[in-house]
């Protein structure tokens, strides 16, 4: 496993990990994972022998630089810079709001940059099995960070956010998870930002990532609330070239050799053209 730095269009430095040979495939953490923390790692070593992986601190994250002000074009900048260092042309697998960003970049970036992508329960809610978000919940996030209450901020987005029950977030307190994606904590306005466009409970609008014309297999969790099963059906049907999958037995949480024959099997597939 060797570790390097590339350097996004704003002069940010993204720290990446690249692992096995193959095809090139990066892997997109969702909100308060980096390298050293969350699935990426675990991913990666079930894919290593079919694929040269690349995994990443996205900005703000782990080493990574964190250039302001934020802009999610900036955090497709990264993804970009490292796909030029990957070959110019890779594979995308991204999970929960990494695949918000995964959908923002194949639309800004096109087929020739990203090839295929396999997502995994991008986050939005796009009808009414789950009750409205606060709609100051952007606004209550940054209010949080400008402060310094980083463990706040994580609270808020598993409270508010993920909705998790409060003796849920109790127990993250007394095991010191709060404390520890703490340093994280003001990433999550960068996530907040990806999918609060779509925390509306309504369908997403017509023609909305109209060039992530790729193959992308699109998957959500069988054990997953409806709310987030519906929207991987909505996004599926919404992008022009997706297959929709259920993965049985798996929540949000997916464990990484659950997943890993499916992106193995999509993306070793030869090329289907878009109809």
């Amino acid at each position: 496993r060797s570790m390097a730095f590339v350097t996004s269009k704003d002069g940010t430095r993204i720290g990446y990990s690249v692992i096995g040979a193959g095809p090139a495939i990066i892997l997109v953490d969702g909100a308060l994972c980096w390298r050293a923390s969350g699935p990426a790692g675990p991913l990666a070593a079930e894919l290593k022998d079919h694929f040269t992986v690349y995994t990443y601190d996205r900005r703000g994250r782990g080493e990574s630089g964190d250039t302001k002000p934020y802009a999610i074009r900036r955090e497709v900048e990264d993804l970009d810079a490292l796909i030029d260092a990957a070959g110019g042309s890779v594979m995308v697998y991204a999970i929960s709001s990494g695949a918000a960003l995964a959908l923002a970049a194949a639309d800004t970036l096109g087929a020739g940059k990203i090839t295929k992508m396999v997502l995994y329960e991008a986050p939005l809610i796009l009808d009414s099995t789950r009750k409205p978000v606060d709609p100051d919940y952007g606004s209550k996030m940054d209010a949080l960070i400008a402060r310094g209450d980083n463990a706040g901020a994580v609270k808020h987005f598993m409270q508010n956010g993920v909705g998790l029950p409060g003796f849920a977030i109790l127990m993250m307190q007394l095991m010191g998870v709060m404390k520890k994606l703490a340093p994280v904590g003001p990433t999550l306005a960068y996530d907040t930002a990806l999918v609060t466009p779509f925390w509306k409970n309504r369908p997403l609008p017509s023609g909305v990532w109209p060039n992530a014309t790729m193959p992308v297999l699109n998957i959500g969790g069988g054990k997953s609330d409806a709310w987030m099963q519906n929207a991987q059906l909505a996004i599926s049907k919404a992008l022009p070239n997706a297959t929709h999958q259920t993965l049985p037995g798996q929540n949000h949480m997916v464990a990484a050799a659950a997943i890993a024959p499916l992106i193995k099997a999509f993306l070793s597939q030869p090329e289907r053209m878009a109809a």
